[in-house]
C-alpha cells in the first residue's frame, strides 16, 4: 500500500481465484484538502478524450490530481454521456431517464452524487427540473437533451449544448413550438434567475444566448413559453429526485448499475430493476466502480483488469462481492470494458484491454488535492 496524499493511499491486489488484478485506491472523506471533480472530454457536452488528458488539464499550480477513473457509458460516435451530468453544481446534462441504447426497457440508471456538503450517495436520480414566470409553474423535463415524447414537453438548452437549439426533424407539421431566449440574471440559493428577452420563436433551431438560455416546448406546453412577456422575470430550479440531504447536487455523474445497496450485493437483480444485458452483466469484462462505507466517511475507486492472463475481469455479482470484501455499503458499476483506466498521479496503472491502450471517453472522475496557498 502507497500513501499518495494525506488521506488517500493505492494498492494493487493480485487474487488467484479469478485469476483477479484490482486496483483500489482509499480516500478518507473527512479531509478538506481533498475533493471529487468529474470532468467532461475536451470540456464540452460532446467529444472524447483520454483521461490522463483530463487529469493534466486539471492541474494547476494550486491543485493536483491524485487519482482519476473512467466514469460513465458514453455514445461511441459522440462521446455523449448517456445519463444525467451534473459539474461543480452546473446542469450540463439533465434527464428523466437513460438515453442509453442498450437497456431492455427504458428506466433509470443509477448514479453517483455529491452534495454541498461533500456527501456522497448513490441512487437512481432522476432530473426535476421547474420553472417559474407570471404566477404559474412549467415543469422541465430535460436539460440540453432533446425530448422523444410527441405529446408536448419543456427542455432547457444552455451554452453547454451548443449555439443553437436542435431542429425539429419530425415532419409533422402540426407540432406547435415555443422557444424563449433567457439571459441570465444571477442565482438566489439553488434557484437561477432569468430575464425574458427578444422575440419568442414558434419554431426550432434559436440562437442559445452566451450568457442565458433558452426554454423550449412544444405540444400544450408550448402556449405557456408564447405567454411570456419581454422583460418577464423566469425563475428556474433544477434538483433530483429524490433529493439530496444538502440541497442541489454539486457532482452527479452516470454509471449501471448498482453493485451493493446497503451491504447487500444487489447485482444479480440488475437486469430486472435496470435493464442490464447478460452480455455486459453475466459476462467477465475489465470493471471500473466507485463505492463508500456505511458512515460516508471513505470512498473506494477501483479497476479491475480482463482479458489478460494475468486477470479475467469480473462479472457484475464478482464486482460487488469485491467491492464489499474492500468495507463498501454502497457500490456502482461506471463504464468498463476497454474504457477501464485508473490513472495514478498522471500515469495509467492498469492494463487497458483495447490493443491500441487507453481509450479516449466521455467523462472522468478526479480525485483533486488542493496545495495550500503560500
Amino acid at each position: 500500500m502507497r500513501e499518495l496524499v494525506r488521506g488517500v493511499s493505492y494498492r494493487q491486489i493480485d487474487d488467484p481465484r479469478g485469476p483477479w488484478r484490482v486496483y483500489v485506491v482509499r480516500v478518507d472523506l473527512r479531509q478538506a484538502d481533498l475533493a471529487l471533480r468529474p470532468m467532461r472530454a475536451l470540456d464540452s457536452l460532446r467529444g472524447r478524450e483520454r483521461t490522463t488528458a483530463m487529469t493534466q488539464r486539471a492541474t494547476s499550480g494550486e491543485t493536483r490530481v491524485v487519482a482519476a477513473i473512467n466514469a460513465d457509458f458514453f455514445d461511441v460516435r459522440t462521446g455523449e454521456n448517456e445519463n444525467n451530468q451534473v459539474v461543480q453544481g452546473e446542469w450540463w446534462k439533465g434527464l428523466k431517464v437513460t438515453d442509453s441504447p442498450y437497456d431492455s426497457y427504458d428506466n433509470v440508471h443509477v448514479q453517483f452524487a455529491v452534495d454541498a456538503a461533500g456527501r456522497p450517495t448513490i441512487d437512481r436520480f432522476i432530473l426535476d427540473g421547474k420553472a417559474w414566470s407570471r404566477g404559474g409553474m412549467l415543469p422541465i423535463l430535460s436539460v440540453n437533451t432533446k425530448l422523444s415524447t410527441a405529446l408536448e414537453g419543456t427542455t432547457l438548452y444552455t451554452p453547454r449544448f451548443g449555439d443553437r437549439t436542435p431542429r425539429d426533424t419530425s415532419g409533422d407539421s402540426t407540432r406547435t413550438a415555443a422557444e424563449a431566449p433567457l439571459a441570465s440574471a444571477g442565482q438566489l440559493g439553488d434557484t437561477l434567475l432569468f430575464v425574458r428577452r427578444g422575440a419568442v420563436a414558434t419554431g426550432t433551431g434559436t440562437p442559445i444566448p452566451v450568457a442565458g438560455a433558452v426554454l423550449a416546448a412544444h405540444g400544450a406546453r408550448a402556449a405557456a413559453v408564447q405567454a411570456l412577456r419581454d422583460g418577464d422575470t423566469v425563475r428556474v430550479l433544477l434538483t433530483t429526485v429524490p433529493r439530496l440531504a444538502d440541497g442541489a447536487p454539486r457532482l452527479v455523474v452516470g454509471g449501471w448499475p448498482r453493485l451493493l445497496h446497503d451491504g447487500v450485493n444487489v447485482a444479480k437483480e440488475a437486469a430486472t430493476i435496470e435493464g442490464t444485458i447478460s452480455r455486459n452483466a453475466e459476462a467477465r469484462h475489465p470493471r471500473t466502480a466507485i463505492g463508500y462505507d456505511k458512515d460516508r466517511r471513505t470512498l473506494w475507486l477501483v479497476a479491475v483488469d480482463g482479458r489478460t492472463a494475468a486477470s479475467v475481469g469480473m462479472t457484475l455479482v464478482e464486482l460487488a462481492d469485491a467491492m464489499r470484501g474492500l468495507g463498501a455499503w454502497q457500490a456502482m458499476n461506471f463504464d468498463g470494458g476497454g474504457s477501464t483506466t485508473m490513472v495514478i498521479e498522471g500515469r495509467v496503472v492498469n492494463t487497458p484491454s483495447d490493443a491500441t491502450g487507453e481509450r479516449a471517453v466521455g467523462n472522468a472522475l478526479l480525485l483533486v488535492h488542493t496545495r495550500p496557498a503560500r
